[in-house]
């Protein structure tokens, strides 16, 4: 089978699926971390790969930017292709003043100012929040590789270049970590197909200060996050 974004067939996926942003950062981690990757998808040069993590099957494949794009290809992975779990391992811009580049934040809820909810026809706002499950694996994960993972809400936006100048500084008072594009459409898929997802961002700018990573260190160096997530996978494959 396939679907009009994705050409591999069926079973091609292993249940639990790394998400990237960047298609040349799930070929770093195909390459890096994943014994015999086989590259299943290719289209639009979204490239998705399986293979296996300390002997168990996982995925990587690019959502490419935004909740439209991610809202595709993780509505198809859920609903088509049989995967339970998407962790997104994304960047994201520090808004709370704690926080330093490459710190790691997992977003237990995302706050988005999309309309990607208006699809639901819901009677009031949706709470867009991780699966418990998969969140409390991660810190697990985490605390066993001794890396320190922040946890708090995360804003997705719609709009990396914002007219509102001081949008940002008004999500930081209501205590948001970071800002990023994707998480939220990403938690509502996985909402609505019963299925789990997690949100994990590496700090690559400061959107109050200027400082920030190249695209080459966010393709290749955020390697801590990458860890977490796969270690994350191993645990859900236990569960």
């Amino acid at each position: 089978m396939s679907t009009a974004h994705i050409s591999a067939e069926k079973g091609d996926f292993a249940k639990t699926v790394l998400m990237p942003g960047d298609p040349l950062r799930a070929k770093f981690i195909a390459e890096t971390f994943l014994e015999n990757a086989v590259l299943v998808n290719n289209v639009r040069g979204v490239q998705g790969y399986t293979g296996t993590y300390k002997g168990v099957p996982v995925s990587v494949m690019a959502s490419g930017m935004g909740m439209p794009s991610i809202g595709i290809y993780s509505y198809e992975l859920y609903n088509f292709y049989d995967v339970d779990n998407i962790i997104r391992i994304g960047s994201a811009g520090a808004i709370h003043p704690d926080l330093k580049l490459r710190d790691i934040v997992a977003g237990i809820g995302a706050n988005t100012n999309s309309n990607f909810a208006n699809q639901y026809r819901l009677p009031g706002t949706l709470s867009c929040t991780a699966d418990f499950t998969l969140l409390s694996t991660a810190v697990e994960a985490a605390k066993e590789c001794g890396i320190d993972l922040k946890v708090g809400n995360i804003l997705s936006s719609d709009t990396f270049y914002d007219d509102d100048e001081e949008a940002l500084h008004r999500w930081a008072a209501m205590g948001t970590y970071a800002v990023e594009m994707e998480a939220a459409g990403l938690y509502m898929n996985a909402i609505k197909a019963g299925k789990r997802a997690l949100a994990m961002v590496t700090i690559s700018d400061m959107p109050f200060t200027g400082e920030g990573t190249t695209a080459e260190e966010r393709q290749n160096t955020f390697t801590q996050m990458m860890e977490i997530a796969l270690e994350t996978a191993v645990k859900m494959a236990q569960k």
